[in-house]
């Protein structure tokens, strides 16, 4: 037999009046290999079907199955539960608009994100669909797509402080979107441009390098880099505007 696991589930329905944000308690035995997304299944199936919460590719790949364990965001796929102690807490992201128990909508926010970042190649080149694409260094491009590996999980959004107390920062995965297009050679955005979509407090300075985005990610990606990189640039531009601005006629 395997240990008896103790769930402590947040369970709460925006939509019913009646509703109250309360902790609901479930018991599982543990079997081999059990992830916390395999154990939430079986609650549901075997125990109670109004229980609510994200899936989809169950590998690490789409994020929908991000929530807060033990008081850290994370996929429930990738957590083993071979590896968490007998008590399991689970509560929904905070940040994000809640749907029900541990279900949030993260679509809202990051589609939000790619209007303010302007999620796109800036370029004034007519595309020829006739000819061959454009080629790229090749250390560019895996630069490029290690940052393209984000899957919008909203971990790093979740865990960040300044996003938690200020619903208009703009968050790490919004700032790592856009040193993706920064290094991209196709974009032909100014500094001048970047700087008017980070360089604020809502942006690159409001970040207050806590760097718990980075501790969380599930793909591990590289956003202390990412935002050092930001914070120097934005920093550079601003000198470089003071310094013009202050020049005598």
């Amino acid at each position: 037999m395997g240990r008896n696991i103790h769930f402590e589930i947040f369970r709460y329905n925006p939509q019913d009046t009646a509703s109250i944000p309360r902790m609901q308690t479930y018991f599982l035995e543990e079997t081999i290999n059990m992830t916390l997304f395999i154990a939430l299944t079986r609650l549901r199936e075997e125990q109670d079907p109004s229980l609510v919460f994200d899936f989809c590719c169950r590998a690490g790949i789409c994020g929908s199955c991000a929530m807060v364990i033990n008081g850290r965001p994370g996929l429930a796929c990738q957590t083993q539960i071979k590896n968490m102690p007998g008590h399991i807490s689970l509560h929904p992201l905070p940040v994000f608009k809640i749907i029900g128990d541990l279900s949030v909508d993260t679509g809202v926010w990051f589609r939000e994100m790619y209007r303010k970042t302007e999620s796109w190649i800036h370029t004034r080149a007519e595309v020829d669909p006739t000819l061959e694409e454009a080629r790229m260094d090749n250390a560019v491009a895996e630069e490029i797509y290690e940052l393209e590996r984000c899957i919008e999980c909203g971990c790093c959004i979740a865990a960040c402080g300044t996003a938690n107390l200020r619903p208009d920062f703009m968050g790490a995965a919004a700032l790592n979107r856009i040193a993706r297009f920064m290094i991209d050679p196709r974009d032909e955005r100014s500094e001048r441009e970047y700087f008017d979509i980070i360089g604020t407090d809502f942006g690159i300075f409001g970040c207050m390098g806590l760097l718990a985005c980075e501790d969380v990610c599930p793909k591990q990606l590289p956003l202390q880099d990412q935002l050092g990189f930001l914070r120097r640039k934005m920093g550079f531009a601003a000198l470089r505007q003071i310094f013009k601005t202050s020049r005598p006629a």
